[in-house]
C-alpha cells in the first residue's frame, strides 16, 4: 500500500489528495496526455517528453501490476511514439481506438471519417488562418492553439458543417475541437480498459484537464472511483487537484516504492 506524502505534490489546488490513499493492488490509473501527463506546445507534435518521465511509468505500470492506462484524443500510435519503449494499455480517439498492453494490437472501434465530412471541416479551417486540421482516421482534431479567439466562432461553424453527419459529434477540448463518433467517448475508452484482466475489480483513479475528460470522470466515480483534475482552459485553479502536469508527473512519481 502507498500512500500519497504531500510533501512530494507541489502546487495541487483543493487538497483533496491529502490523506487519499492508494493502494496499488486495488486501484486503476487513467491518464489523459495533453495538459494532464504532458505541457502543451505549440503544436501537436511539439509537446516534448521529460527526462525520466518514461521510466517512471514504467516503474508505476509495474507497481500496480500493469493497471495503468493512457486515455487520449489522440492516436493510439502517437501514445507509442511518445513513451517508446513503453507500451501502456491505450484508449486513444475518445475512445474510437484501443490498445491493451499485452500484445500491441489496435482494435479499431469506429469506422473511419467519411471523406465529405472531412472536407466539410478542412474548408471551416482554410477560412480561419492559424487553425490545424489533425486527421486521426476514426476522428478530427481541429487544433486553434495559435488562434485562442477563434474558439466559440470555429465551434459553430464545425456544428453547423456537422449537420449531414448524425453519427458525429463536437467535443471541446484543451486548444482543441474534436470531431469524433457519437457513440464513443473517453467514458466508452474506460469501460473498454476495466474489461482487460489487469484493470478488472480495481477502484478507477481517472486524471484529466479538460472538458473531453469529463465524461470520463465520471464514468470512474460511477465505478466508485474518483476523479482528479489538472488546472488550465477548462478547470479553475479554485476547482483543479494540479495546478500543472508537472504535479501530476510528481504526484505519479511518488506512487512508486523509492
Amino acid at each position: 500500500m502507498y500512500r500519497l506524502e504531500m510533501q512530494d505534490v507541489p502546487a495541487t489546488g483543493t487538497g483533496r489528495l491529502d490523506g487519499l490513499e492508494v493502494r496499488a493492488d486495488a486501484c486503476a490509473l487513467f491518464i489523459d496526455i495533453d495538459g494532464t501527463l504532458l505541457d502543451m506546445a505549440p503544436t501537436p507534435d511539439a509537446v516534448q517528453v521529460p527526462p525520466g518521465l518514461v521510466a517512471t511509468l514504467t516503474d508505476l505500470s509495474d507497481t500496480f501490476g500493469g493497471a495503468v492506462a493512457l486515455i487520449t484524443g489522440r492516436r493510439v500510435a502517437d501514445a507509442d511514439r511518445f513513451f517508446a519503449p513503453l507500451k501502456l494499455a491505450v484508449s486513444g480517439v475518445h475512445g474510437a481506438e484501443a490498445r491493451n498492453g499485452r500484445d500491441g494490437g489496435t482494435a479499431l472501434l469506429a469506422g473511419l471519417v467519411p471523406d465529405g465530412l472531412t472536407a466539410a471541416v478542412r474548408d471551416v479551417a482554410k477560412a480561419r488562418p492559424g487553425i490545424l486540421v489533425e486527421d486521426k482516421g476514426s476522428g478530427l482534431a481541429v487544433h486553434y492553439r495559435n488562434a485562442p479567439e477563434q474558439r466559440t466562432a470555429l465551434k459553430l461553424e464545425l456544428g453547423r458543417a456537422l449537420g449531414p453527419w448524425k453519427g458525429f459529434a463536437v467535443r471541446t477540448g484543451r486548444k482543441v475541437i474534436d470531431i469524433v463518433p457519437k457513440a464513443h467517448s473517453k467514458a466508452t475508452g474506460l469501460a473498454w480498459l476495466m474489461t482487460l484482466p489487469e484493470f478488472q475489480g480495481r477502484r478507477p483513479i481517472m486524471i484529466g484537464d479538460d472538458h473531453g475528460d469529463e465524461p470520463a470522470i465520471r464514468a470512474a466515480e460511477r465505478l466508485g472511483g474518483i476523479g482528479l483534475t489538472v488546472a488550465g482552459e477548462h478547470f479553475t485553479p479554485e476547482r483543479a487537484d494540479f495546478m500543472t502536469p508537472a504535479s501530476v508527473r510528481c504526484w505519479l512519481a511518488s506512487l512508486c516504492p523509492p
